[in-house]
């Protein structure tokens, strides 16, 4: 991307950021005896316009015919999308969100998602652990260990969550790591600690559950002897540097709907570990009090 695109880039995303503030400011409370979308300009507040929920929501405007009736997904970033959600939830005023699990904001705001009949968001996800190929040659113990790495929504959560309340991404994973030691004990479970501190390398996206599991991650291959680089990237080079051996691993990939063109395309230059976390789930949001509106169908009513 060229200077000015990344200029007129950030401008267009302070815009959309300025706009939600301006629309969330000026709304009254949720009334369930009107129709939804004039309460809220007939807007999805959505987060960054390149992430697969964002694609997967433009294709349910469509499919459910909202698209014919004025309805529009409005990009921002997950940092505005959740603070636009914090204060709509504050003063009780109507709001649809893309939303996804693991996330902390299900675990702190009260949220539901809506019914998917036409299943446009695909059943629910898992996220799988892909690494380079030649890592179990090169680096058995890391392997072992990113092959036994398993866990929960509920454990991501409560490192996304410290993170949230101000702490330090590595220091959460940390706490984490010291405050389940039999769980460590299962993914370590027949490495041997590794002499001379070799290097890896784990890319990941710039999304909260990514950058739990990514530093959760490293900080047991560091208890194990490894000297680890973590890297935020975008979603496409985040496959393609673990393809290209520029990377030896990522923890976050959302399969088989969200990451799926990406997986497509590069399924054959790395190695799919299989299952990290089951149960993840992407689709659209709004608070429970919002308690006639239960399914993507309800917004045309």
């Amino acid at each position: 991307m060229t200077f000015y695109k990344k200029i007129i880039a950030t401008v267009a995303m302070i815009a959309s950021v300025l706009l939600l503030a301006a629309c969330s400011s000026t709304q009254p409370k949720y009334d369930a005896n009107k129709p939804l979308g004039p309460q809220i300009n007939y807007t999805i507040t959505g987060i960054d316009a390149g992430a697969g929920i964002m694609t997967s929501t433009d294709k349910a405007l469509k499919a459910y015919g909202l698209a014919d009736k004025n309805w529009q997904l409005q990009p921002s970033s997950t940092a505005a999308m959740t603070s636009t959600l914090k204060k709509a939830i504050a003063d009780k005023r109507p709001i649809v969100v893309t939303g996804w699990t693991p996330h902390w904001m299900f675990t702190k705001f009260p949220l539901k998602f809506l019914k998917d009949p036409k299943n446009v968001y695909g059943k629910t996800e898992q996220i799988h652990t892909i690494v380079r190929k030649g890592l179990k040659q090169d680096d058995p113990q890391a392997y072992r260990v990113l092959d036994q790495f398993h866990w929960t929504p509920k454990e991501i959560s409560s490192v996304m969550l410290a993170v949230n309340n101000g702490q330090d991404p590595a220091d959460a994973a940390k706490d984490f790591v010291k405050k389940h030691p039999k769980q460590v004990a299962e993914w370590t479970k027949g490495a041997s600690h590794v002499s001379g501190h070799p290097k890896l390398t784990l890319t990941y996206i710039a999304w909260d559950s990514e950058i739990a599991s990514t530093n959760v991650v490293a900080t047991v291959l560091r208890q194990v002897g490894y000297k680890v680089t973590i890297r935020a990237m975008e979603p496409q080079p985040v496959w393609a540097s673990v393809a290209t051996k520029a990377a030896d691993a990522q923890v976050s990939a959302w399969l088989p709907n969200t990451a799926a063109k990406l997986y497509a395309d590069y399924k054959n230059q790395v190695v799919d570990l299989g299952v990290n976390m089951d149960g993840a789930r992407v689709g659209l949001a709004v608070p429970k009090y919002m308690k006639n509106i239960n399914s993507i169908e309800d917004l045309k009513k």
